[in-house]
């Protein structure tokens, strides 16, 4: 059966974020450091991972070193995107991985030098994936499903990922609940996860409320704060999927597991991502 690897829990700029001289990011033990969300999938002859980060080589580690065969991206920014270089000649010199994206994706592509130069040189081979429509292998399915973001550079698209035994969803950006939810003809969440059917939900979790950046800069990356989610969801019900928060901001309070903001996650039957967490499908 295949196995879904969490191969980071942070924001684009990880934890610790350069240039962030706070409590939040100094003096953090091995422990505390954490990688820009990322998320591997195994199977018997292929390694898929969604979402390339720049530290792709200690995230690697949590699938014995191997080079993927797949990267699929979710969008353009950041951390989602900046280890794209690393299959170059400069680095693991890759060649023929397939690198799944969306046609705004795949235009981006084209007009960045150093990307283009990569598929020219066959490291990567490009295939364009659709709204909605199922891709499939041996032992499970991927399904791209379009959500609102900042889509500056190209658009934005969480996964389905189905095996045989259970099914997750990876949705580490959006804009909005109600933006997503209208998008999708959702009255809530709940009725949202319901119609995707699936059993684990990774939902954006970068900020825990509205108030934790300036106003201007919150303006700049919106995000739905947990908090929100947890007024939204209420308490974990029978029947609900298995919801966990990744895509972390470094000044999230939720990464201190003994803060009133983490016990609160917890105590309504949701989860907190922690790096390495391993979901079999």
């Amino acid at each position: 059966m295949p196995e879904v690897v969490l191969l980071g829990i942070a924001q684009d700029g990880g934890r610790p974020q350069a240039g962030c001289n706070k409590q939040c990011c100094i003096g953090l033990s091995p422990a505390e450091i954490s990688f820009p969300t990322s998320l591997g999938i195994i199977e018997m002859d292929r390694l898929h991972v969604i979402d390339v980060s720049r530290h792709l080589a200690s995230q690697l580690q949590f699938l014995g070193n191997q080079t993927p065969s797949d990267i699929w991206l979710t969008h353009a920014h950041l951390g989602h995107v900046d280890g794209l270089g690393l299959f170059g000649r400069e680095a693991i010199n890759a060649s023929g991985v397939t690198l799944h994206t969306s046609n705004q994706m795949t235009g981006l592509i084209k007009r960045v030098p150093q990307w283009e130069q990569m598929v020219e040189q066959g490291v990567f081979c490009i295939h364009e994936f659709t709204n909605k429509k199922t891709e499939q292998f041996e032992d499970f399915t991927i399904t791209p499903i379009v959500v609102p973001h900042r889509n500056e550079l190209s658009d934005t698209h969480a996964f389905i990922v189905r095996g045989k035994n259970k099914s997750l969803l990876y949705l580490p950006d959006h804009d909005t609940w109600r933006e997503t939810l209208d998008l999708h003809g959702a009255a809530t969440i709940r009725d949202w996860l319901t119609n995707l059917a699936v059993d684990i939900a990774l939902l954006d979790g970068t900020f825990w409320s509205a108030d934790e950046l300036s106003s201007r800069n919150q303006e700049k990356v919106p995000h739905p704060p947990i908090k929100q989610t947890l007024e939204l969801l209420g308490y974990k019900q029978q029947g609900d999927p298995e919801i966990i928060f990744l895509h972390l901001n470094h000044t999230n309070p939720v990464y201190d597991k003994w803060s009133d903001e983490h016990a609160q996650v917890v105590e309504m039957g949701w989860k907190i991502a922690n790096q390495g967490m391993r979901f079999t499908i």
